[in-house]
């Protein structure tokens, strides 16, 4: 579970077989998506903004 030195996501934890992400924000409360691809994963883990990507790629299309 990486966390991140980023003030938009603290942390994550990816499940590949649920295919589950949880992502923490600065406020401390976990948030889940369900149905993320693993490249999805891994792309908010690569380098660049957290935020940027998340709101790119992940917020709005993965809910549970």
């Amino acid at each position: 579970m990486p966390y991140f030195n980023s003030s938009a996501i603290k942390r994550a934890e990816y499940n590949p077989d649920t295919k589950r992400l949880t992502l923490w924000f600065p406020e401390g409360k976990p948030y889940d998506y369900c149905g993320v691809p693993q490249h999805v994963y891994d792309g908010l883990c690569g380098l660049g903004s957290k935020g940027k990507y998340f709101n790119a790629h992940i917020d709005g299309k993965y809910q549970c």
